[in-house]
């Protein structure tokens, strides 16, 4: 294995990338983006609404594989185990990429993340969101708030280092 397929996969979706919606509703994902799924060997991008905001959670197998396992460690009659299965597996979508690496967003999908014309890609790592644009940039304001009175949560791995 190559180095950067190596760190493609260790360093999963990263960045925000802002692309146009046509009129068919297609939007092209990024190719950072699609490299990662590649990694998967996937040419599609699982979809789902998010529990948080009104944005479309998406990933690949990595990241159904992970929900899998949440979803696993429950009992399997539980009450719990069954809305979190309908909400994050049975409200979940497959697209598949065309050649282009272009997907095509389900008017059901647009509607919860607000899209109309653009989407706003941010990458989290393991997976990532499709935001409308504006929506994005309030959280963005938040999150980076947030962020800096939390700071003192990252602990170095390495011994000795300060807070800064």
């Amino acid at each position: 294995m190559g180095i950067a397929s190596e760190n493609r996969r260790m360093y999963g979706f990263r960045g925000i990338h802002t692309n146009k919606l046509d009129a068919k509703g297609r939007v092209s994902i990024p190719a950072r983006f699609r490299a990662v799924l590649e990694k998967d060997e996937l040419n599609s991008v699982i979809c789902y609404p998010s529990f948080k905001q009104d944005v479309v959670e998406a990933g690949g197998r990595r990241l159904m594989d992970e929900l899998d396992g949440m979803l696993n460690r429950l009992d399997p009659y539980s009450d719990e185990r069954e809305a979190l299965s309908h909400a994050l597996i049975g409200a979940s979508e497959e697209l598949l990429m065309d050649q282009d690496g272009r997907v095509t967003l389900p008017e059901s999908l647009r509607e919860i993340a607000h899209v109309t014309s653009s989407v706003t890609f941010v990458g989290l790592g393991n997976k990532f969101q499709f935001w409308q644009p504006e929506a994005y940039q309030d959280h963005y304001v938040q999150a980076r708030a947030m962020a800096r009175e939390n700071r003192f949560l990252l602990r170095s791995l390495n011994k000795g280092s300060g807070d800064g």
